[in-house]
Parts: structure tokens; sequence; C-alpha cells
């Protein structure tokens, strides 16, 4: 139940920060000689308006909500994975590698593959920088940013190698995916595939490993403090390494959501979902809930802007300053509850109830209140 209010506040303090956000962003459409209720009017219709409209939001939301969960995991157990991108796109390479073969086998086991292999290159990807972090304690920011962009690299070698590989040089990528290797499409008139339902299913996955499996405590044990993990008997190293290899395969199965429902095959330059699926996850407060609902609006936004551009005349930018918006309102939220939280605990405020049995200190029940909050 601790973990459902903790989730239900923080949340609450989310949903806050967005209002404010476009509150903000109301001000600056009416500074720039714009509309904020056309505005919004449009981004509305254009995102929830039709059967089309809410396929393509549904469609927009389903990597960020993927790569948003990756990242989530990640923060949990105390690591910044900056290098969401380069999982994505290396399980997306091979995803569309395998995709663009014909395997003889039936679709619904080539499309299984396809998504298995994606998961597992996503998540080898994403071992490397945990490896070296418990190896060597080499940043995981810097060597996730470096491993970005040899991904890059890789790829752009990879899909010119037409005489190995099935690539297409002139589309600077891979073949199309056969039709075994493609979701089918959802709703009938609209593009929205299948493989929606991965994000409900991932979301529901990780929320149970992270709150009711004895890996998801040591998991966020190993985020609150190196100390009390390795106190408790938890391998510290093993577990960075497994947690970024999990972010890695949930960005891995981020990047082929998109290829076998929307794109069909992978292509370069990278299309960028990673580094705004961070920002989703920031968003949502790295809680599986909170992933979700922040990959939806940000959906919103993506299949809402060109309607709000035509129908009030804003600019194609407003959208990318509305994120940024939301991002800058739910991190000052955050600050600021971290700062009353602090505050709470140098007065010696009771967090839980062993802190009122006189000891005078509640140094021993932080940990626990903490880690109870999701």
């Amino acid at each position: 139940m601790s973990q459902l209010r903790g989730g239900a506040q923080a949340i609450g303090l989310s949903l806050l920060a967005i209002l404010a956000a476009f509150v903000v962003g109301a001000v600056i459409i009416l500074v720039t000689g714009g509309n904020p209720v056309t505005a919004y009017r449009a981004l509305i219709d254009g995102s929830l308006g039709s059967d089309r409209a809410i396929a393509e939001t549904l469609i927009a939301a389903t990597p960020l909500a993927l790569g948003g969960l990756a990242f989530a995991v990640a923060s949990r157990a105390g690591l910044f994975n900056i290098g969401v991108e380069g999982q994505l796109f290396i399980g997306s390479l091979a995803a569309g590698l395998v995709a663009a073969t014909d395997l003889g086998l039936p679709a619904v086991l080539h499309l299984t593959i396809v998504v298995i292999i994606a998961m597992v290159f996503g998540g080898l990807w994403g071992a490397i920088p945990g490896a070296l972090l418990a190896r060597t304690g080499a940043s995981v920011v810097i060597t996730t940013i470096m491993l970005n962009y040899i991904s890059y690299r890789i790829s752009s070698y990879a899909v010119r190698q037409d005489d190995l590989l099935p690539v297409d040089p002139e589309q600077s990528g891979t073949n199309r995916a056969l039709d075994s290797a493609r979701f089918d499409i959802f709703v009938d008139g609209t593009r929205l595939h299948i493989g929606v339902i991965l994000v409900p299913i991932a979301a529901v996955a990780i929320w149970l490993v992270l709150f009711r499996t004895t890996f998801g405590y040591r998991l966020r044990t190993v985020g609150l403090s190196r100390g009390a993990s390795d106190y408790a008997g938890i391998s510290w190293g093993w577990m960075i390494v497994v947690t970024m290899a999990l972010s890695g395969a949930l960005a891995g199965l981020a990047g082929a959501a998109d290829l076998a429902g929307v794109s069909g095959r992978h292509t370069n330059p990278n299309p960028g979902y990673g580094f705004t699926a961070i920002a989703v996850a920031l968003a949502g407060r790295n809680h599986p809930a909170g992933v979700v609902l922040a990959a939806l609006l940000f959906g919103m936004l993506s299949s809402g802007a060109i309607r709000m551009q035509s129908v009030a005349g804003t600019s194609s930018q407003l959208v990318q300053i509305l994120q940024a918006l939301v991002i800058l309102a739910v991190a000052a939220t955050g600050a600021i509850a971290h700062y009353r939280l602090g505050r709470f605990l140098n007065r010696g405020g009771p967090l839980t109830p062993a802190s009122n049995s006189g000891t005078g200190t509640t140094g021993t029940t932080t940990p626990q209140t903490v880690g109870d909050r999701p």
C-alpha cells in the first residue's frame, strides 16, 4: 500500500507540474500573438479527436513509454542511463536484419524472434557500461554516451554491406521487413498496430519486478546505498550489470516495436526516441505508471502538433517548448519535495512509527522510508 500511496502522490505532483507548464505555455502563446484556447483545443482535437488521431497518439507514445521504462529501471538502481538511444538503435538494427531475412518460419515465430533479438542486443549493449562500472568504476554517463556514437557508426557501416547483409544502401537502412515480421494492424483505417499492447504488459511487469520481488528490492537497495547493499550481502557489481542489461533490453524492445509496427525497416539516422524517452521517464518520476502517462502526454503533443500549427498558427517549435516546460516543472516540484523532506529530517520529524521510539534519531528509519517510495 505504501508504494501505491507514494505512486499516487508522485503522479499527483507530476499532474500539477504539467498543468503549470501548460499555463506557462499559454502565456508564451499569448506573447507571440496566438490564442492559447484555440491552440490547445486544436492540440486535443489533433491527438484525441478521432480514431486516427488516437491511433497516432498511441503509436507515438509506444517507443517513448518503453524507452522511458528502460531509463526508469536503471534510475532505480542509481544509474543515469543516457544510452537508451544507443541501446534502442542497436536493438532496432538487429531486429531489422532478422525481420528482412526469410527464415521460413510462421509469422508468430518470426515476429517473436525479431522481438527477442532486439531485446538481447539492446540488453548486451546496456550490459557493457554496467560491466565497466562494476569492474573499473567507469562513469555510466560517459560510457553510455560513447556507446551511443559507436552504435551510430556500427549502423552506418552495416547498412552499406549489401553483399553480406539484407540492407539497402540507397535507403541507408535494412531491407523492408517481411510481412511475417510485422505487427498486425489493430484498427482498420489507422496505423495502430498490436505492438502497442507491449506498453501495458511491460509497465505491469516492471512494477511487479520492482516492488513485488526480491530482485526489485535488491535493485532499489543498490540505488539507495552501496554501503547498505554490501551490508545486506547484495552483490553490488552483479546487480549493476543485470540492471543495465534489463534497461537495455527494454530499450531494444522499443526499437523492435517501432520497426515491426510502424517504420518497417531500420534506417539511419537515429530516430531520437531514446533521448525523448529520458524526458518521459523524468516527467513520470521513474514510476511505471507515471512513465506511461507521461508517454501518452508526449504522444499527444507529437500527434497534435501539426493540427495545432495549421489551425492556431502556432510555431512547430511550441511542442518542444511545452515538452521542455513539462520537464522543468516536474524537476522543480521534485526538488521542492526533496528540500522539504530534507528540512523535515533535519528537524527530527517522525517518518515512521519506529522514529517515535525515543531514540532521538531517524537515521535507522530513513532508508526504509525512502526505499518504500516508488
